[in-house]
């Protein structure tokens, strides 16, 4: 059954396995998942269930916020996300608003897919953010680290790879393994790195190129 959960991610650490292996992990904090609203394809148009993580205080919110999350009977999120899948294979959507979902919703050995923001770099040349080489250094020439001929562009650059900002996007790693399930604290333990920083949102989904 396809399923997700929000959470914010502690940092990286290493365990070992039965056999001995280490595997490093990253810890993601899980914490505090409410359901805040069902959508529908009758009333929305498509099925998602939305999920709210990390209360905040009354005061930081607005009405409109507050009069939603009133219907779940929990207090304001910081993170709120929309997780869709195939309706057939949807376990979020058997749960009822106001409903908490904690790390027992996972396994140890599910494969998922994390996605969450990369950390930002600011802007950035080409060398650096496309891996592109440089010129020559010595003997006379004058072009070490430019971008290089653009062609005849006649002022249509879309797509073509010129510096600008790096990072500070969205990011999905795909097909990683639940290592283990700390239940009685609420965290996933996820094998490898995920995108963004410490303390950094990230969603958990199911993997799609599983079949789950």
């Amino acid at each position: 059954m396809a399923k997700g959960i929000l959470g914010r991610k502690i940092g990286m650490t290493q365990i070992f396995d039965e056999n001995g292996v280490l595997i490093p992990v990253t810890v993601i904090d899980v914490e505090g998942n409410v359901v805040l609203q069902q959508k529908t394809v009758e009333v929305d148009g498509y099925q998602a269930t939305q999920v709210g993580f990390e209360s905040k205080r009354e005061k930081l919110s607005n009405k409109p916020e507050l009069g939603h999350v009133k219907k779940a009977n929990t207090a304001p999120k910081r993170f709120v996300k929309e997780i869709r899948f195939d309706a057939l294979n949807n376990e979020l959507l058997a749960l009822e608003v106001g409903t908490e979902i904690k790390a027992d919703l996972f396994t140890a050995g599910e494969d998922v897919d994390v996605t969450g923001t990369s950390k930002g770099k600011g802007f950035q040349g080409n060398i650096k953010r496309h891996n592109q080489s440089r010129g020559p250094m010595t003997h006379g020439s004058r072009y070490h680290r430019g971008v290089g001929s653009l062609g005849a562009v006649k002022g249509n650059m879309k797509g073509k790879r010129l510096p600008g900002q790096m990072g500070n996007e969205q990011v999905t790693v795909q097909n990683l393994k639940i290592v283990a399930v700390d239940t009685k604290n609420d965290l996933l333990l996820v094998s490898g790195s995920v995108p963004g920083p410490r303390k950094g949102y990230v969603v958990v989904r199911s993997a799609i190129k599983k079949g789950n």
